[in-house]
């Protein structure tokens, strides 16, 4: 075989690989997600953790220079050596895909957590409206503690980088009830690219390639503790968005600092109001009635951000991103963001989440 052809054929090999490993879920939990998967993690977070900017986002940088100056090269008889540049872009995909899934992609194919959890993630309406009415109480709680007043917003003191130092508290209460979420060697920071990411639809994002949180330092920074917790999550493994939520939710609401709490609470808070409104039309307004109007205030501030960022870009990456996750084992899409509330709801018929402080 031509040696151009070696790693386009590696590429179709991976990929029967990879649709057949997803079968055997149980064998990647317990030799990637639970075996391998955590010691690269913890080389990269250590090796890159230290550094003051994001490595992952100068190589996309770099990435898209190196992509842009070969277009530039090869521009003059692009298309009548158009075979040879296929298979260069089959080469360049086939170290792609096998980056991706070794250093991070397999956790897409481990046992859900709900299965290892036993954790149901249906639920009633009547559920649903308990479980809000509790989320009012201690999100009000939490915002009158912080302002001293109901009617003011919530403002963060914390700089990021505090919240960045910070984050990892929450893991370690968290960890002494699930050791599986142990988290250690913290590499967490803000994105070079916040600005692209707040057109994209982003709060944040894990690069696999590096195992670096990256989050928005643009959005509302109220809600950047759960965020912060929300890509932990991806760095413990865990690739499903809603179980991602989840795990931020527990990391967050546990954490000693308040402003974490308060980002927990809000963030679980907002989508149950969502829910209640899919379910029933106007069912979300009693609550509303009921809510401090600074904590409705800071719902205000996020939804005018992503409204005023909200353009074709975003409804691009939008379809991009639903699809993606389709592919790689979340059949909801996007939607599957917000099935963490079930999660929550049945987690908390056994173990409280509900936490005094």
């Amino acid at each position: 075989m031509k040696r151009k052809f070696i790693l386009p054929a590696l590429l179709l090999f991976q990929w029967g690989i990879v649709s057949l490993i997803r079968f055997f879920p149980a064998w990647i939990e317990t030799y990637y997600s639970q075996g391998l998967y955590p010691k690269i993690a913890y080389v990269l977070r250590t090796a890159l953790g230290g550094l003051p900017f994001s490595v992952g986002d100068v190589l996309y940088t770099l990435l898209v220079l190196v992509l842009v100056h070969w277009f530039w090269k090869n521009r003059i008889g692009f298309w009548k050596h158009w075979k040879t540049h296929f298979w260069t872009v089959l080469s360049f995909l086939s170290v792609l895909y096998f980056c991706f899934h070794v250093l991070w992609g397999l956790n897409y194919y481990r046992l859900p957590l709900h299965e290892k959890w036993k954790l149901e993630k249906e639920y009633t309406y009547e559920e649903l409206v308990q479980f809000t009415r509790q989320l009012v109480m201690q999100t009000n709680a939490l915002q009158k503690q912080i302002q001293q007043d109901t009617t003011q917003a919530v403002r963060v003191v914390h700089s990021e980088a505090t919240l960045f130092n910070m984050a990892p508290k929450g893991y370690a209460v968290l960890a002494s009830k699930h050791p599986e979420f142990y988290y250690e060697s913290a590499s967490i920071k803000g994105s070079l690219y916040s600005l692209p990411l707040s057109y994209m639809g982003f709060g944040g994002y894990l690069n696999p390639f590096t195992n670096e949180a990256q989050v928005n330092s643009l959005k509302p920074k109220y809600t950047a503790p759960l965020t912060i917790c929300h890509e932990m999550a991806h760095q413990t493994g865990v690739a499903s968005e809603s179980e991602c939520n989840f795990m931020g939710f527990l990391a967050a609401s546990q954490h000693p600092d308040v402003y974490f709490r308060y980002s927990a609470y809000t963030f679980a808070l907002n989508y149950c109001l969502f829910h209640l409104e899919e379910q029933k039309a106007g069912s979300s307004q009693p609550f509303k009635k009921w809510i401090n109007k600074g904590v409705l205030q800071n719902f205000k501030e996020s939804k005018t951000f992503w409204q005023h960022h909200q353009t074709v870009i975003a409804n691009f990456f939008e379809y991009f991103y639903d699809y993606f996750l389709k592919w790689n084992q979340q059949k909801e899409g996007l939607e599957s963001y917000s099935k963490f509330i079930g999660l929550l709801i049945n987690y908390n018929k056994h173990t409280s989440v509900f936490y005094a402080h």
